[in-house]
Order: C-alpha cells, then sequence, then structure tokens
C-alpha cells in the first residue's frame, strides 16, 4: 500500500512536501536582482529599520577574543550580513548562506564594494541540511527567509545544532497584523498595491504574490515561539514592529 504523499502549502497552493522547494526556488530566482528594490518599496524603506533592530539586539562584539563566527541563513543578497560586519567594525565572522544561486551572486557581487569584504564569505546551502560542523557558530540569524522553507521545525533544530552552547538564534519574520483598523489598511495594500507593484519593477506579480500568501500561512507568534522552544532553544521571547507588521523572535543554546 502507498503512503499518502506529505503535503504543506505555497502561498494559497497545497503542494506536495518535496516539491515546495523548488517552487521557492524559481521565486527567488526571478527576482533576486531587484529583490532589495522591492523591499524598499514594498514597506517604504522600513525594513532596514526593522533590520538594523535586529542586529542591535545581536549586538556583535566589537573587540576581544577573535573568531565571533555568525551564520546568516537565507540571506544571499548580503543586507544582514554586512550590517552585522559594520556594526562589529568587522571584528565578526558573516556566513552569508542560501538556497539560491542567484541571490548568493548578487550579495557576492555587493560585498565586493563594502567596507570589510574580507569578513564574509558566501555558501549555497539548504537551511534543513545545513553542511557546517556542530556547535561551530556563536549567533545565527535569518530574515524573512524561515517561513520559505518546507520543514521549519527541522530548520529551527539545524539552527540549535550548528550553535556553540551560549550561541544565539535571531529570527526576523512577516507576522499578522492585530491593530484594529490598521489590519484592513494593510491587508487592502497587500492585495492590491504590492502584487502590481512588483510586475511594474520586475516584470512579474507571480512572486509577490506568494509573498504576501505565504506571510499568511505563517505561525502566529505564540507558535513560532512555541517552535523554537521545541527545537531545544531557551529564554525565547519576541518584540513586534509597526502594528504586528513584522516579529523578532530570540532564543539561546544553553
Amino acid at each position: 500500500m502507498t503512503e499518502p504523499r506529505q503535503t504543506t502549502h505555497f502561498g494559497e497552493q497545497t503542494v506536495a512536501l518535496e516539491d515546495k522547494q523548488g517552487l521557492v526556488n524559481k521565486v527567488f530566482h526571478d527576482v533576486a536582482d531587484r529583490y532589495d528594490l522591492m523591499n524598499d518599496l514594498m514597506s517604504a524603506g522600513v525594513h532596514r529599520l526593522w533590520k538594523d533592530a535586529m542586529v542591535a539586539e545581536l549586538a556583535p562584539p566589537r573587540s576581544g577574543r577573535r573568531g565571533y563566527k555568525v551564520l546568516d541563513m537565507a540571506g544571499g543578497t548580503g543586507d544582514i550580513g554586512e550590517r552585522i560586519v559594520n556594526a562589529s567594525h568587522g571584528y565578526a565572522e558573516v556566513v552569508v548562506s542560501d538556497i539560491n544561486s542567484d541571490m548568493l551572486r548578487v550579495g557576492a557581487e555587493r560585498a565586493r564594494a563594502w567596507r570589510y569584504p574580507s569578513q564574509v564569505r558566501f555558501v549555497e546551502a539548504n537551511a534543513e541540511d545545513l553542511p557546517f560542523e556542530s556547535n561551530s557558530f556563536d549567533a545565527y540569524t535569518i530574515a524573512f527567509g524561515i517561513r520559505n522553507v518546507p520543514r521549519i521545525q527541522r530548520a529551527l533544530e539545524e539552527a540549535h545544532r550548528v550553535l556553540k552552547r551560549g550561541g544565539r538564534v535571531l529570527v526576523l519574520e512577516f507576522s499578522q497584523v492585530d491593530v484594529p483598523g490598521f489590519d484592513a489598511v494593510y491587508k487592502l495594500y497587500s492585495d492590491r498595491v504590492i502584487p502590481p507593484m512588483g510586475r511594474l519593477v520586475t516584470g512579474d506579480a507571480q512572486p509577490y504574490q506568494y509573498f504576501i500568501e505565504s506571510i499568511r500561512k505563517f505561525p502566529d507568534p505564540q507558535r513560532f515561539s512555541s517552535m523554537l522552544a521545541t527545537a531545544g532553544f531557551r529564554r525565547v521571547k519576541h518584540q513586534s514592529f509597526t502594528g504586528n507588521i513584522a516579529t523578532l523572535f530570540s532564543g539561546w543554546k544553553l
């Protein structure tokens, strides 16, 4: 008797679990060169403030024992990696990892002009099966990428594995707006403005329709915090930004 295939969501579609990664890859291959431009347009630049807040929460050291290492997962274009290296005044070593080669290409090209280009390297990898040794990083960051992973719990377990004891995980992700009145305005903007804007800038609205739908499928902050705890993280907390449009989660490997 054939076992039923596991399924998951790809936006509003139900797809075979093993098919989701290929579908997500196509989305990001299609938008890689204008991904950060669209983030600026969609959020009116506010995503930069959320990412700055994430790196401020991380507070990478600026001196002391050498070898502070950060894995920035799903960070292909390098905007989080650059922030971390700059905040550490070139002290931190950052591995920017992504499953999408086009996103990594964009990041590697940009990194040549960074203030501390020698402090970063780009590695193609799957968040569910990282090619890094256990207990090898001081911090793991992922911004607006975890919701695109087919097996989120497995990715969180991998994050826990590669962190050193005393290491920290930081996850920045879109959430569900819960401010009365603002939630209706945000939904209208998401449905009526963002996909057409994506078509105008990139020539294709479909990736941005997927982005909106994937946000709505992502677990709420309480449930995602529980997933972090299940993966082994302790002292899990979260803080919301801009009417709960985005949420920053953190936890420790103790």
